[in-house]
């Protein structure tokens, strides 16, 4: 079994600078960010004044630099609240988030390539008057589903935090996306899901993107270890006969991408399709450049 290693490509609007020390110097636009990384064990390669010129940076606690809720921003004070970025066809907005990072996650910018790419061949090979139907679990600020969209699927958007989904149609209005099939829902992912079944609603693609822990609008609680195998058991029961993909990534658990594949191909061994897996990257701009891992995944396509 081969190990994918996939890292953001074709940005203009976002770079990995620099990195060392711990930490990581990232460009979100035109403003420069620091924020804690505990891998990288390495020296930085730029000099300190360029990590002076950074907007501001994020100070974790000392004893939890892996704890993403934990810490507070040092920003400067002629920072805007937010501001305009793009990538491909999509705009959205960036902005300095509680939990570090600036409302949306460049390194995935892999699998909205891929999913676009499964969805217009789809199109193209079935019907071109029929949406692929995408569902979006845990979609966050929406870019995934804001791709999706773009490229001729009708999606729907579910996430348990009102905020994000207000953060959501903000980077649909700015991408004037307004006139795409997009529903943005929210809700617990597996009592939705568990709805979708009784109604016998039924998807062509999905992509999950769970939280290490999470809590859902009417305080339902979310653990990775615990729930994740449930959730992958019931959208089996949401899928079309012949479904395009499932992308299922995951942030910030001690875990490999094994785990994920051999959860994936177990639950869509009744689907002609094949499992692949491995890391999303960053990688910093520069010659002979090092390379960071965010996340892992697991992947299956028809």
């Amino acid at each position: 079994m081969k190990s994918l290693l996939l890292h953001p490509t074709k940005w203009k609007d976002y770079s990995l600078v620099d990195s060392g020390d711990g930490k990581k110097l990232e460009r979100f636009g035109d403003l420069l960010f620091i924020r804690p990384e505990p891998q990288a064990l390495w020296s930085p390669r730029l000099p300190l004044k360029e990590w002076e010129k950074s907007s501001g940076a994020f100070l974790a606690s000392s004893d939890t630099l892996n704890d993403d809720t934990t810490g507070k921003w040092s920003l400067k004070k002629n920072l805007p609240l937010k501001w305009e970025m793009k990538y491909d066809n999509i705009k959205f907005f960036a902005t300095p988030t509680p939990f570090r990072h600036l409302g949306f996650f460049p390194d995935q910018s892999p699998h909205w390539l891929w999913a676009s790419k499964k969805i217009e061949s789809f199109i193209n090979i079935h019907d071109k008057n029929y949406s692929p139907k995408v569902l979006n679990l845990f979609g966050y600020s929406g870019l995934a589903s804001l791709h999706a969209a773009s490229h001729g699927a009708s999606v729907t958007h579910i996430d348990a935090s009102k905020k994000a989904i207000n953060f959501a149609f903000e980077n649909r209005n700015l991408s004037s996306f307004q006139h795409l099939p997009i529903k943005f829902i929210t809700d617990d992912a597996i009592k939705f899901v568990k709805r979708e079944i009784r109604r016998e609603n039924k998807y062509d693609g999905i992509i999950l993107d769970p939280p290490k822990y999470g809590r859902g609008p009417n305080g339902e609680i979310w653990d990775f270890f615990n729930d994740l195998p449930t959730l992958l058991k019931l959208i089996t029961q949401i899928l079309t006969p012949k479904p395009i993909f499932i992308i299922l990534n995951s942030y910030a658990i001690r875990s490999s991408h094994l785990a994920l594949h051999f959860a994936l191909n177990e639950i869509m061994r009744g689907f002609a399709g094949k499992v692949e897996s491995g890391e999303l990257s960053i990688v910093e701009d520069q010659e002979n450049p090092r390379q960071i891992n965010t996340a892992i995944f697991a992947r299956w396509e028809k």
